[in-house]
């Protein structure tokens, strides 16, 4: 019997690893991995001065097209994301509808190649595929529904949003954001092709980090709270240091400075796995408030690294906020890598983060911007080895909703589905 042959499926994003052991978010590529089984998949990312025009990373097609005259000054999109870019550095504003210009060229050099595309972010993918005839399903991640919600740029989102066949965000919160951008009498027939759909996590990768052979880091061990469940005999058990972890990008919707206050009330060390444009602010805000002693900056980490990092922690803390362009957590994926690495933890009630966290169940909550609050919650976990266990074994069912299979599985199905209405 002849093997049915794949349909051609064109993912397109603007954040994407650039190389091998990037420290970029990779979660676009766990997934065009997962929906390789499904369909023959290419990705297509903006270029970058350190990136190859097209490869073929772990196994999937990458090209990256160019946007600007001089490839050195192709940086709108990496490291992190396009809107941080830019306040970085206003000039790179310039680059925005260059940006546009280069991806429509691109997509329109490719219109013929693809029965379909999944373009994550409504800015800029899902405004130039709109463009297009070609069926196409557009992913919401957080910041592209959230902000920019102003003139030209809501109805472009509109746009997008009604010309796709079907449209995903990655949480709860924010598909209230996305409806809230149209007009009462439009949101039911939106509401129809919506689907709340978050990434995944590769839980092999993080799986018992605690467990298995990744080596901490220098001066730190792994989990105090390692004997039997329930057993007060953990509260007394030694170790170097605790540790608390956070991972993530420097900007300002991740809070790191009410995690940086709150280690005035907390007996521990605080380990920070990133980068971003509020690096050296925190590290200013660190020394003012005598705290070097127990805050350390690691940089950004790749991906090989995390699972040592993971490894060093006792408890991982996601400290999120709303951003004065209300720039908001769309999922919080970090937080699922530590839930996978054994880690129980302290989150803030913000954005899309509750749809992962059920407070005193799997994870600890704190008010938004609350120190004190997030110390509080910290400081259980340390002085409480029941509630540390509970939340460890609880964990465990989500973390299983949101592995790549179950995920991919899921993006598939929605993709096949626009297929059998668009092939009527």
């Amino acid at each position: 019997m002849q093997e049915r042959v794949k349909k051609k499926l064109l993912i397109t994003a603007s954040t994407f690893p650039r190389f091998r052991g990037d420290t970029e978010p990779r979660f676009i590529l766990d997934l065009a991995k997962e929906l390789q089984k499904y369909f023959d998949v290419t990705v297509l990312a903006p270029a970058s001065p350190d990136a190859a025009p097209a490869e073929e990373l772990e196994g999937i097609t990458v090209e990256r097209y160019r946007y600007f005259p001089l490839r050195r000054l192709e940086t709108l999109c990496y490291p992190g994301a396009i809107v941080p870019r830019i306040r970085e550095k206003k000039a790179r504003i310039l680059l925005v509808p260059f940006l546009f210009t280069g991806l429509y060229i691109a997509l329109f050099r490719r219109r013929k190649q693809y029965d379909y595309v999944h373009a994550h972010w409504l800015i800029p993918q899902g405004i130039v595929q709109s463009i297009f005839q070609i069926p196409y399903i557009v992913t919401g991640h957080g910041g592209d529904v959230t902000s920019l919600n102003g003139g030209i740029f809501r109805l472009l989102k509109r746009h997008a949003v009604e010309k796709a066949a079907a449209v995903t965000v990655v949480s709860r919160a924010l598909k209230d954001e996305l409806l809230a951008l149209f007009p009462e009498a439009s949101r039911e027939r939106i509401s129809a092709k919506l689907f709340v759909q978050p990434m995944g996590c590769d839980t092999e990768r993080f799986r018992n980090t605690h467990s298995c052979d990744a080596e901490p880091l220098p001066g730190n061990s792994r989990q105090a709270f390692k004997a039997s469940p329930g057993s007060t005999a953990a509260a007394h058990m030694t170790k170097p240091r605790k540790t608390v972890l956070f991972v993530g990008r420097l900007a300002e919707k991740k809070g790191v400075k009410y995690l940086i206050e709150a280690m005035q009330w907390i007996d521990a060390e605080l380990l920070i796995a990133g980068d971003g444009p509020l690096r050296e602010a925190l590290v200013q805000e660190t020394a003012r408030l005598k705290l070097t002693d127990k805050v350390r900056f690691l940089g950004a980490m790749s991906h090989e690294e995390l699972p040592r990092v993971y490894a060093s922690a006792d408890i991982f803390a996601a400290p999120s906020v709303t951003a004065r362009d209300q720039d908001k957590e769309g999922f919080g994926l970090v937080i699922l890598e530590a839930m996978a690495s054994g880690l129980p933890v302290v989150a803030s009630r913000s954005g899309g983060i509750t749809d992962l966290i059920q407070d005193g169940w799997n994870g600890l909550l704190a008010e938004e911007k609350d120190s004190r609050d997030l110390a509080v919650n910290i400081n259980r976990l340390f002085t409480e080895p029941e509630l540390y266990s509970k939340l460890v074994e609880n964990m465990k069912d989500t973390v299983q909703k949101y592995s790549y299979t179950q995920v991919g599985k899921a993006y598939a199905e929605i993709i096949r589905s626009i297929a059998s209405r668009t092939d009527r």
